[in-house]
C-alpha cells in the first residue's frame, strides 16, 4: 500500500523558514515524481513543485520561485521542501504527492498526481 505523510508544518513568522518532510511507505521515493501541493482555505489546490524523473528537474510554481527548494534523501526514503522567505499567502495544508505532471496548457498549468498523503498545516504571521 502506498502512503505518504508530510510533516514539519507549524507557526512562522513572515521572513521565516521552515522545513518539511514527505515520508513514503510501500514504495521507494525516488522511483516517482515526487511533488508537492498545498492548499489555502477556501481556495483551490496550487501545486508548488514537482520532479522530473527524466531529466532530474524541479518544476516550481512562480509563487514560490527562488524561495522553496526540494531536496532528498534516498537512504531515508525522504524528501523535504525548505521554505524561505516565508510570506502571509504561503500560508496553507501542504500536502506531498507521487507521480506529479505539470501540464502547460493555452489558459494555465494543470498539476496532476496519483497519490498525496495526509499534509501538514503551515501559517505564517505577518
Amino acid at each position: 500500500e502506498v502512503q505518504l505523510q508530510a510533516s514539519g508544518g507549524g507557526l512562522v513568522q513572515a521572513g521565516g523558514s521552515l522545513r518539511l518532510s514527505c515520508a513514503a511507505s510501500g514504495f521507494t521515493l525516488d522511483d516517482f515524481a515526487i511533488g508537492w501541493f498545498r492548499q489555502a482555505p477556501g481556495k483551490e489546490r496550487e501545486g508548488v513543485s514537482c520532479g522530473s524523473r527524466s531529466d532530474g528537474t524541479t518544476w516550481y510554481a512562480d509563487s514560490v520561485k527562488g524561495r522553496f527548494t526540494v531536496s532528498s534523501d534516498n537512504a531515508k526514503n525522504m524528501v523535504y521542501l525548505e521554505m524561505n522567505g516565508l510570506k502571509p499567502e504561503d500560508t496553507a495544508v501542504y500536502h506531498c504527492v507521487a507521480n506529479c505532471l505539470v501540464i502547460f496548457t493555452t489558459i494555465g498549468i494543470r498539476y496532476v498526481y496519483d497519490d498525496w498523503g495526509r499534509g501538514t498545516l503551515v501559517t505564517v504571521s505577518s
